[in-house]
């Protein structure tokens, strides 16, 4: 098959050298062979990710050189108050952890820029946290906040808007809050990542521009994404993995007593290592590929119509507006104990 590039994320974890690193032998090998070093731990029901890029690692992965700090709640739904809360409490605490080396005066200013096009819904996250800033009874002094809207509305590059301030406000930092794009549709607003590289505005969706951080500006930029779009021939691979899995359960219990002792319909775990030559038989050769292998598959059959298409879950506006609530809620934390 043609090999195209259909594995659009932001997200430093999906990179392919970063997934390979799930035993202790093979997260070696990476941090010997490309200089990644991955560090995994949980905080409740938060699942961290750590990522150190070096300089050969930046190389190797298309990654600028830094910290990524990814966080994750997968079972989080817009009801889940606890969850929200214990992601909210995981992101302060790294995102403490991620500028204790700044040396704070009274007189600094923090710019945050919310990044993205507020009359798209997935896209919004970045004006939804500068409104929900504004709208605060009481405003950090230490905050100056802007939406600068994105090149199609305004005609200029962010990165430029970004710069002019930086040049007039002089901030100690610059915080960069932004729309991701993910190839995993269960990490679709249910992820937050922090890094201190900064960012390109639109790369997860192939419309990168001018990029914000400390080499363009002179200053030290944070930027927070939230995933909120995946591509079409991912999430359709997605969907294929998970009805191959399910019927290799099925047929790999059939006939033994537990699948015939449940009082319910019997629902299978498709999370465990399933051998899947059992629904040869029934789907081919096809059925034994790797999940890549059919997401390329998927790519290629849809790059004419389907291409440019990007889903998002039908309560993104929900969505949107909870991670603003929260980014804010910590922003504010976080600011108030400088």
């Amino acid at each position: 098959m043609q090999n195209l590039n259909w594995e659009r994320s932001d997200l430093i974890d999906e990179s392919d050298e970063v997934v390979l690193h799930q035993t202790r032998e093979q997260k070696q090998t990476l941090e010997q062979s490309s200089g990644i070093q991955v560090e995994d731990r949980n905080a409740g029901r938060v699942k961290i990710t750590d990522v150190q890029v070096n300089g050969e690692g930046e190389k190797q992965i298309g990654k600028k050189q830094g910290q990524y700090i990814t966080l994750s709640v997968p079972t989080l739904t817009l009801e889940d108050k606890d969850g929200f809360q214990q992601l909210e409490k995981a992101l302060l605490t790294n995102f403490k952890k991620l500028h204790e080396s700044i040396a704070w005066k009274d007189d600094d200013k923090i710019l945050i820029i919310g990044l993205g096009n507020r009359t798209i819904t997935p896209d919004a996250i970045g004006p939804y946290l500068i409104d929900h800033l504004h709208s605060l009874e009481q405003i950090d002094d230490k905050f100056v906040m802007y939406a600068p809207g994105v090149t199609g509305q305004t005609g200029y590059e962010t990165g430029e808007f970004v710069a002019a301030l930086a040049e007039r406000i002089k901030p100690k930092l610059i915080i960069v809050v932004d729309a991701l794009a993910t190839r995993a549709s269960s990490r679709l607003c249910k992820t937050v990542q922090l890094t201190d590289t900064g960012i390109h505005p639109g790369s997860g969706v192939g419309n990168q521009r001018q990029e914000i951080s400390f080499e363009m500006l002179g200053v030290p930029v944070t930027a927070i994404g939230i995933p909120t779009v995946v591509d079409a021939p991912v999430l359709i691979a997605d969907a294929v993995e998970l009805m191959l899995r399910s019927i290799a359960a099925r047929v790999a219990e059939r006939g033994k007593p537990s699948s015939k002792l449940s009082l319910s319909s019997w629902q299978p775990d498709t999370n465990k290592e399933l051998d899947m030559s059992l629904i040869t038989p029934i789907f081919g050769e096809w059925a034994t590929w790797s999940k890549e292998e059919r997401q390329q598959l998927f790519e290629e059959t849809f790059a004419a119509s389907h291409s440019q298409l990007m889903v998002t879950p039908k309560e993104a506006d929900y969505w949107i507006d909870k991670y603003a609530t929260l980014i804010s809620s910590m922003l504010t934390k976080w600011a108030s104990e400088l």
